[in-house]
């Protein structure tokens, strides 16, 4: 008669006495794949932009992110690769830790933003973006994203007008050798601080003035623009930095 009540608790050990969810296999309770990545030319550079995983490929939360890796593939524009899906020819681009991260890095809420110099033109490169953990487990990886480098657009000419409330800018750019004219994107920074890598503006502008405010009086901002353009395979490429404009506030009269 032992034998019942002996089973009945070898029972509750293994089944516990909470509610069980599904099984989870390890192979999802890795980082999930980066998502939102664009690519685009910028100068003679490319900017790789992603959102880090907030979560694990089971959907749970992810507190142990702690870097990605990037690799990174170099073949001649217009010449497609022997295997598209293959990564056998992809190398180590960057391996980066959140909690320090390098030149050429800008990190904005849960969005990276990684800069590439060594590009050259005429030729076509192409990402692959994955995360990994404290524990140095990676994660998925993501959809590989390449673009081809072309000659980017003359820059623009800009000048700065200060008002009491705002600072005009106004600019203007010769059209483009390559591709379609978009718009301009503006870029702003405190003097003597480094340029955000991400525009004011949401979305180009297709104007020639730009008008910024709610701005901090005595502050010396300093602003650049580039020109934007989509060239034939639809991706878009900016131009250098315009001359660059130092403006503040001005008094009140």
């Amino acid at each position: 008669m032992r034998r019942v009540p002996l089973l009945f608790l070898l029972a509750l050990s293994i089944t516990g006495c909470g509610k069980k969810g599904p099984l989870i296999y390890p192979e999802m309770l890795v980082p999930a794949a980066p998502s939102s990545i664009t690519l685009r030319q910028s100068g003679t550079s490319m900017k790789l932009s992603f959102e880090l995983p907030s979560k694990d490929r089971a959907g749970r939360n992810l507190a142990t992110l702690a870097g990605v890796t990037i690799q990174k593939r170099d073949t001649v524009a217009d010449q497609a690769p022997v295997c598209s899906s293959c990564t056998d020819d992809y190398f180590l681009f960057k391996k980066l830790n959140l909690d320090l991260l390098p030149t050429g890095t800008q990190r904005k809420g849960s969005l990276l933003l990684v800069l590439d110099a060594d590009v050259r033109q005429g030729r076509n490169y192409s990402y692959i973006v994955s995360g990994f953990t404290r524990e140095g487990v990676s994660g998925a990886s993501s959809a590989p994203i390449a673009s081809t480098v072309v000659q980017p657009p003359l820059p623009p000419v800009l000048q700065a007008i200060s008002q009491p409330t705002e600072i005009n800018l106004e600019f203007v750019g010769l059209p483009p050798h390559e591709g379609v004219f978009v718009g301009y994107n503006i870029y702003r920074a405190l003097k003597g601080e480094e340029f955000s890598y991400w525009p004011l503006n949401k979305e180009p502008l297709t104007a020639n003035r730009f008008s910024d405010a709610g701005l901090d009086r005595g502050t010396t901002y300093v602003y650049v623009v580039r020109t934007v353009v989509r060239i034939s395979n639809g991706a878009f490429a900016e131009s250098g930095m315009s001359n660059e404009v130092e403006a503040k506030l001005k008094d009140d009269e």
